[in-house]
């Protein structure tokens, strides 16, 4: 996505071989990260701040879970299933008055 999330993700990998451990670095679709971003702003401005991180953590991890249960998925139809969320979430938010 950029060279912030790249490095992170070499770092990540990294880690993980201290721990003797291999892993794939982790990447992320720009259409996902867009919908997780967008969803970190609905979870920080309709609920509580602190909640935006946690939110894109237990979506990432449902969409991976996703990934698993439909092999072939799209990155597209992953942007969606996050952007359904988001929408669901925006919905049951009261309007701010004015």
């Amino acid at each position: 996505m950029n060279q912030f999330f790249q490095e992170l993700g070499n770092r990540l990998v990294a880690a993980a071989r201290r721990r003797e451990a291999t892993i794939e670095a982790p990447s992320v679709d720009p259409r996902v990260a867009l919908e997780l971003l967008e969803l970190a702003r609905v979870a920080a401005h309709t609920r509580e701040r602190r909640f935006a991180p946690l939110s894109c953590f237990m979506a990432g991890v449902a969409a991976e879970r996703l990934r698993m249960a439909k092999p072939g998925l799209d990155e597209g139809a992953v942007a969606d299933y996050i952007n359904e969320i988001r929408h669901e979430l925006e919905a049951e938010t009261p309007e701010a008055p004015n």
